[in-house]
């Protein structure tokens, strides 16, 4: 039995639909439906019932689901018990900041399971590395890029601000407002520009690096910040999150590498298995 489609159906089974376990894994969704769909017909029967909001678990799919977790488990213990060749592999991996705690640690969590005596080290995006997990506009001339995820920016507000009473925020709603600047920053540059074209000016209190200092200070109630946007990061409610009208900015997250060896290709399998590098 297919263990990767096992876990594919637990992570259905604890989200509750494909998308979000699409989400969850960082797997195409049509990956996770395929493989489900091979996972019923080897087991001869359904194990999860479509509705408009996702997915519920059959009386198979409940039976099944217990069962899987402890296989999995398992595995992976057999695999810790027969892992005898202490020889380490080295890779280092570099990150940019505000790649969010949770997902990472799935991605990774994956990454070291999936091979054998794995010694990484992360670094920052611009330090020497075998592979990058960073925004496209970021990769260099030598480097192949596999696409993992897609954020949106969008203006981060203090729960009581005024601003967040207003349903469809316009740049001109800006001016004056006190803001947490992050440099560098993709998105700050497009801002700037639709800024200084609506003749806008921001009242800047602070200038930082992360998304994460960002968060705080605007928690802090010290300004508004203009960040890409994760799940993670939209789960605080001390936080109005919104869109500007008019103003669609996005960054796109993904693999960046400039050679070819086993580690990598796990790494490209994991991170985005039905995308080509471009």
């Amino acid at each position: 039995m297919d263990l990767r489609a096992l876990e594919y159906f637990v992570s259905i089974y604890e989200t509750g639909s494909l998308s979000a376990a699409s989400k969850k894994k960082f797997v195409a969704q049509p990956s996770i439906s395929s493989s489900l769909k091979l996972l019923e017909n080897s087991l001869s029967t359904s194990l999860f019932v479509r509705h408009a909001r996702g997915v519920q678990a059959t009386h198979a799919g409940e039976q099944l689901y217990p069962l899987a977790k402890k296989l999995l488990g398992q595995a992976t213990a057999i695999r810790d018990v027969f892992s005898t060749d202490t020889t380490k592999t080295p890779f280092r991996l570099g990150l940019i900041k505000g790649l969010g705690v949770a997902r990472m640690s799935d991605l990774l969590g994956r990454f070291t399971r999936s091979v054998d005596s794995l010694e990484l080290t992360l670094v920052s995006q611009d330090e020497p590395c075998q592979a990058r997990i960073i925004s496209r506009d970021l990769l260099l001339n030598n480097e192949l890029f596999v696409p993992m995820w897609q954020e949106e920016y969008q203006l981060a507000i203090p729960q009581h601000h005024p601003l967040a009473l207003i349903d469809n925020l316009s740049i001109t709603d800006l001016q004056g407002l006190a803001f947490v600047q992050r440099n560098p920053c993709e998105g700050w540059v497009y801002l700037k520009q639709a800024l200084n074209h609506a003749k806008v000016r921001l009242d800047t209190r602070a200038k930082i690096q992360t998304i994460e200092y960002a968060l705080g200070l605007v928690k802090a109630g010290l300004g508004c910040a203009f960040i890409p946007v994760s799940d993670d990061i939209v789960k605080d409610k001390s936080i109005h999150f919104t869109s500007i009208t008019g103003l669609s900015i996005s960054r796109e997250i993904g693999l960046a590498y400039s050679h070819e060896s086993d580690t990598v290709e796990v790494l490209k399998e994991l991170v985005g298995p039905n995308h080509t590098a471009s």
